[in-house]
């Protein structure tokens, strides 16, 4: 009785295991069925279904999912490797990628199966033409033509593989090249929006933004490629070149406002020295070293820097300013009363301009008068009796009676230094010259025009006798 028992329960046991693996194999089965359901519509010689295939690949390459597209047309190939539409339009989404040797296999396998299939041989050719007009961009972008190769990228490569990352990525940096930075910004964005973490139009973008002055959101781009790739070599030097040269223009404005002003200097060449093509940040470099340099004195050097910042932004009005005032330091009167009267034009309503070129007009009408002290060869400080020195010295050697071979210009030599006497030696005459009045206009000294003659001759009469006397009837008294 119990061997009975122990029987039936070995044969129920065996009969337990025998049901579940039969259920394990319909499992599989079904499975697979079901796995493979995609590739036997696609293979099963029906149109409708292949059609349904076609039509998903369509849906995912309007979403721009051209991975997931491929992946069904290489199942499906792979399921029926006679499936001639398979194979097309493979060929098409690699030629729009740019996979151009992937892509030309796939065509050449769809002509085996269509011979002479006149599309396919259009867009294979196509596919030549693209081919050969990328390599041709890159070149000429090496070289240095970049509104060629931009050319041959807008219309011959991104018009046949429109989905060409490597034609989208060269266009962004042709575009820097040629500084049209809003459509660097535009093209790189596009990229990004299909792949946000691509690392080259990040480090792209975020130099467009950088070469915009747009420091912050160029330094968002840099660190956010960074923590997506923080070794990233170009992105590194791109972040960090960034900090430093913000770091460096911190300096300089801080020791300018501590009155430090030859650090300044040295900070904002620095600076300037970082990166000399950064223009739309350099204009401000410039403007705030030619400022130093006009409280330092060193016209010359200043007048460099402001012609800088002008020859970048020509309506920089400070710039124009402080050019004014450099050309003061140079006695450049005629240049700083243009600039100064061109920057008070631009902005009329400023007192300080208007102020600043009424000082450079006054300059400008001193320095076309005799510089009496010049004539004398006495300082503006001398004193009376240096002048009259002087004037007793040049007097005599320049008297015409002394000068018998060069009369003339003895003559006119000799009414210049009796003119610079009249005026200097007569305390309130001088202290007016001094002031920049016009004493000529006031009929009070003069030179070679008008109204001092030592000669006579319809002017103040002057007699010179010195002991001994001259010969020819001159004579000075003092």
């Amino acid at each position: 009785m119990d061997m009975v028992r122990l029987r039936w329960a070995v044969d129920g046991i065996a009969w337990r295991g025998m049901a579940f693996t039969v259920f394990i194999l319909h499992f599989v089965f079904v499975c697979q069925l079901l796995l493979l359901q995609p590739l036997v519509s696609a293979s099963d010689g029906k149109s409708g279904n292949v059609a349904d295939l076609l039509e998903k690949v369509e849906r995912s390459v309007k979403v721009k999912r051209y991975s997931e597209a491929l992946d069904d047309l290489n199942a499906a190939i792979e399921a029926d490797p006679t499936l001639s539409e398979a194979y097309f339009r493979r060929a098409s989404i690699l030629r729009q990628l740019c996979r151009y040797e992937e892509s030309e296999r796939s065509y050449k396998k769809y002509l085996e199966l269509k011979p002479r299939h006149s599309t396919a041989e259009k867009e294979l050719s196509q596919l030549h033409q693209a081919q050969s007009a990328l390599d041709t961009a890159f070149t000429l972008f090496d070289s240095g033509d970049y509104a060629k190769s931009l050319e041959y990228i807008d219309k011959v490569v991104l018009v046949f593989s429109p989905a060409c990352s490597k034609a989208k990525l060269l266009k962004v940096r042709l575009l820097l090249a040629i500084k049209d930075y809003s459509a660097a910004i535009a093209e790189s964005g596009y990229i990004l929006k299909e792949d946000e973490s691509n690392l080259e139009a990040l480090l792209l973008r975020g130099r467009a933004y950088y070469y915009l002055a747009d420091h912050d959101v160029a330094s968002k781009h840099f660190q956010k490629g960074l923590r997506l790739d923080p070794e990233h070599s170009e992105l590194k030097k791109a972040y960090f070149g960034l900090k430093n040269l913000l770091k460096k223009t911190k300096s300089a404005e801080d020791n300018e406002n501590k009155g430090k002003l030859r650090v300044a200097v040295e900070d904002y060449k620095a600076a300037l020295a970082l990166d000399p093509d950064h223009l739309a940040y350099n204009v401000h470099l410039h403007l705030g070293l030619c400022k130093v340099l006009v409280k330092l004195g060193r016209g010359k050097d200043a007048l460099n820097s402001c012609t800088e910042a002008l020859n970048i932004d020509g309506e920089l009005l400070e710039a124009l300013v402080q050019r004014g005032e450099a050309k003061l330091l140079v006695e450049d009167w005629e240049g700083a009363v243009e600039d100064l009267k061109s920057a008070a034009e631009k902005s009329p309503q400023d007192r300080d301009i208007r102020e600043k070129l009424m000082q450079a007009e006054k300059a400008l009408k001193m320095s076309k008068r005799q510089d009496w002290y010049k004539i004398l060869e006495v300082s503006k400080t001398a004193s009376m009796s240096e002048i009259k020195r002087a004037y007793k010295k040049l007097a005599l050697q320049w008297h015409p009676d002394k000068n018998v071979d060069n009369r003339e210009e003895a003559e006119a030599k000799f009414r210049d230094i009796a003119a610079a006497y009249e005026v200097l030696s007569d305390e309130d005459k001088r202290a007016r010259y001094d002031r920049g009045e016009d004493l000529e206009e006031m009929g009070m000294g003069g030179g070679g025009g008008g109204g001092f003659n030592p000669f006579g001759g319809g002017g103040q009469q002057f007699t010179f006798q010195f002991e001994g006397g001259f010969p020819g009837g001159f004579q000075f008294h003092f």
